[in-house]
């Protein structure tokens, strides 16, 4: 019999002994809709205490079973969570190479102050810079979707400060990702589905297999492809009805005319994964074990469309570009564990991951290569970004006596980590002068390379001194080659007053140096109308607006809960917490060197002197960049309750509350550069996407009822209002506001057999669509010809733009 390998993080080593089944992995996690599974589910994060149970936890964790991914009809990880996890909020729609990969946030924070482990063990994150504007902007934490969602067996999701425990920069809270270990067995499903109102067609197939290649060991496999294709929710382009565009130039003959201008919906994209888990044991006390992860993504997306006057040598009816990325992401991870005179348990380990995407860009031009040379490639390859991480931790553990309660437990362990990125020149065609029309090739001052030395050391204490009384001391103290030292710890506690009431609570404080893409990346971002230089805040364009480079954030975490279990299927927990980050670092606003209703000449001096050429016929052109400009404070609730109902020959119904209150306030501007003046470096704009861009309130009703071999999963997901402010200009205002809204899920299986189960299902049934963009707003880009009245539905839309989208699915277990 082999052992289970699934580690809680840098120290943790629970080894059970049993082989998982691939057809019931982790039957006694039972996932009610719209809530995590966590009644008698055994979790290794958060704690580094062996055998604790969901419920039992000192700091708020959900757990979410393979099942309950599956029953959301998300083949996409990142959603399949969030529609499980009220308080983790997914990225419906992105801006530019960020609608090539979309990310997620929790508690309303950074995607970067959310930590990803997969099997225990830190994930790398993704090259892909979020870089415009909206509540996603600087986001470059782990791509998800490189996961399978068949390889899963569960995940856990510790709602906690957890830096003192796993890393500065788990301020947020912790996704542990675990991996099936089954020895046996073949399963999957092949699903398809589409948006009601069309596009968005989807097909996924996926397959995991199990087998024991010797004696004491097992090998898991699964393989995923995925196709996503295009969706188109914008509206006209007001330069395509202009009376005098309409008289100069063969619009109405461009098939498609009016709705020429597609930027605003879904990329298009291709993706294959595979994901494997291996585990051997030597002996009784010794095992080694290798995890890994490997995908390809091809996805490209519409830019915004070029009128017929753009180049009418090479695109007569104008032209549609297209933004493109090839992807590869990979992880692998080894490591080794045992026990040392039978007291001591060790663990090494090593963990490498690489992400590299190259950018292109498809039917488009160089209008001035074109214009000096006389001929113009149609594709370019505008540059490639790469990140990789590699990790390396040793741990020890052990249990003491010491005449408490229950048996202590004491870990510590060591950990280096190596994070790289770069940023690689497009080709000499894309970067001519302005480049290729609708994303520039990053220059040669955009390219270089960069690298950050990682050093920790930690301690964590665990004792139960009294009956029901668990104290969790953590501390950590870290050295980064560029920033210095940062000291971290928690305390974390809980006292169980009676079998069916505990309050719980935690302190911690953390540290977040910030992403070598948030430091270096660089680049020009346009559109027909604009060109936006996005500079480095350590570059002397960023010296010249008064950003000279960053630094770290700080953070305090500090949760206050309650759990109830009045009776054997009933549990409630109700946890409030508030998060307060120092330094936090943020996007600005537009800042207008020309054509703005306020313009700064440093502005302009910023872009001459990080040796950027801007395209001549654009009529705004202005900076955007990274700063430690505020300081926020997050205050929230977070409730789940779950009953478990037998209704006899009527079948079990599991029903569900989670519940998820967040608000953020900016409590201080940190910098206010002269330079800029009049502007200020964040505008109403980019103080909203941080405040109010997500929703306050959200909750999630649902109702899992099974009968024979039916089984009705119906969630009701209720989103509070959300809204951000917009300007055409910098200078007047709009308030965009999507208002409170719910959104109905359902799904509804037949198992036809033990090995094959049908499913019907649709995500958003009744077709919801957020109200539009402010009115006024669209008034005021139409009056200007500006291609941004395309955009009718706001993009930080909670649950997305597309509307409803159905399924039908097929899974299979033998």
């Amino acid at each position: 019999m082999h052992k289970a390998i699934i580690t809680s993080g840098a120290a943790a080593m629970l080894l059970h002994t049993g082989l998982s089944s691939a057809a019931d992995p982790q039957a006694d996690v039972v996932g009610a809709a719209g809530a995590p599974a966590s009644v008698g589910a055994v979790i290794v994060t958060g704690t580094r205490a062996s055998g604790l149970k969901a419920e039992n936890s000192a700091s708020p964790i959900q757990v979410i079973d393979a099942a309950s991914l599956q029953r959301t009809g998300q083949p996409d990880l990142i959603q399949a969570i969030a529609q499980n996890i009220p308080s983790f909020t997914a990225q419906a729609f992105g801006g530019d190479t960020a609608n090539l990969t979309l990310s997620a946030r929790l508690r309303g924070l950074s995607p970067n102050n959310t930590l990803v482990l997969v099997n225990g063990k830190r994930r790398h994150g993704t090259a892909n810079l979020a870089v415009l504007g909206g509540p996603y902007q600087g986001g470059a934490a782990a791509d998800l979707n490189y996961i399978p969602v068949a390889a899963i067996d569960h995940i856990e999701v510790l709602q906690d400060g957890a830096a003192a425990q796993y890393g500065t920069d788990a301020i947020a809270g912790v996704v542990n990702i675990i991996l099936k270990s089954n020895n046996q067995g073949l399963s999957g499903n092949v699903n398809g589905g589409r948006y009601g109102d069309g596009g968005g067609h989807t097909g996924d197939g996926t397959a995991n297999i199990g087998f024991t290649p010797m004696a004491n060991a097992f090998i898991s496999l699964t393989a995923e492809s995925r196709y996503h294709g295009y969706s188109d929710r914008g509206g006209i382009d007001p330069r395509v009805l202009d009376p005098a565009n309409l008289a100069s130039q063969p619009l109405v003959q461009v098939p498609g005319y009016p709705y020429l201008n597609k930027i605003s919906g879904d990329a298009q994209y291709h993706l294959h994964t595979l994901a494997l888990n291996a585990g051997y044991d030597i002996d009784d006390d010794t095992s080694l074990y290798a995890f890994a992860t490997a995908g390809r993504k091809h996805a490209r997306a519409h830019e915004n469309y070029r009128m017929p006057s753009r180049l009418p040598a090479v695109y007569p009816l104008g032209f549609d570009p297209k933004e493109t990325m090839k992807e590869t992401d990979y992880a692998v991870t080894g490591g080794a564990r045992g026990k040392i005179g039978g007291t001591w348990n060790w663990e090494l380990s090593s963990t490498y991951g690489r992400d590299e995407a190259k950018i292109g860009v498809e039917d488009t031009a160089n209008v001035s290569l074109y214009n000096d040379t006389g001929f113009t490639p149609t594709s370019f390859a505008a540059g490639e970004f790469i990140a990789s991480q590699w990790t390396n931790n040793f741990d020890i553990s052990r249990e003491l006596e010491m005449g408490w309660a229950k048996s202590s437990t004491f870990a510590m362990g060591l950990e280096h980590r190596i994070d790289r990125y770069e940023i690689v020149a497009g080709d000499p065609g894309s970067r001519y002068k302005e480049g290729s029309q609708s994303y520039p090739g990053f220059s040669l001052t955009d390219a270089g390379k960069y690298k950050r030395n990682n050093k920790a050391i930690y301690a964590n204490f665990i004792s139960f001194p009294l009956p029901g009384w668990t104290v969790d001391l953590a501390a950590r103290y870290e050295h980064f080659s560029d920033f210095g030292n940062a000291k971290v710890g928690k305390l974390t506690s809980r006292y169980d007053i009676t079998p069916t009431i505990a309050v719980r609570g935690t302190y911690s404080n953390g540290f977040r140096a910030p992403t070598l893409a948030e430091q270096y990346y660089s680049a020009t971002n346009v559109s027909p109308t604009s060109a936006f230089v996005q500079l480095a805040p350590n570059s002397a364009g960023a010296r010249l607006v008064g950003i000279d480079g960053l630094k770290p954030e700080a953070s305090t975490n500090l949760s206050a809960g309650l759990v109830l279990n009045p009776a054997n299927n009933v549990s409630v927990t109700l946890d409030a917490y508030q998060i307060k980050i120092r330094d936090r670092i943020v996007g600005s606003g537009a800042l207008y060197g020309s054509g703005g209703a306020v313009n700064s000449p440093a502005v302009v001096a910023a872009i001459l002197a990080n040796g950027n050429v801007l395209d001549p016929t654009v009529s705004e052109t202005g900076i955007n960049i990274f700063s430690n400009a505020v300081n926020t404070r997050s205050r929230g609730v977070e409730l789940v309750a779950t009953v478990n109902s037998n209704y006899g020959d009527l079948g079990r119904v599991d029903w569900s509350l989670a519940a998820n209150y967040n608000q953020v306030r900016v409590t201080k501007i940190n910098q206010a550069p002269a330079q800029l003046m009049p502007q200020q470096l964040l505008d109403r704009t980019a103080i909203s996407n941080l405040e109010t861009a997500s929703p306050r309130t959200r909750v999630n009703l649902g109702a899992l009822w099974k009968l024979g071999q039916w089984t009705v999963n119906l969630r009701e997901a209720i989103y509070g209002k959300s809204s951000n402010f917009e300007s055409p200009d910098g200078g007047t205002y709009f308030k965009n506001e999507v208002g409170t809204t719910a959104i109905t899920d359902l799904e509804i299986s037949y198992k036809i057999n033990n090995n094959w189960t049908v499913s019907a299902g649709a995500n958003n049934l009744f077709n919801q669509y957020p109200d539009q963009v402010n009115a006024q707003l669209l008034a005021a880009y139409r009056a200007d010809l500006n291609n941004a009245a395309v955009t009718i539905y706001p993009s930080f839309s909670p649950f997305g733009i597309n509307g409803g989208y159905y399924y039908a699915r097929a899974s299979f277990k033998f």
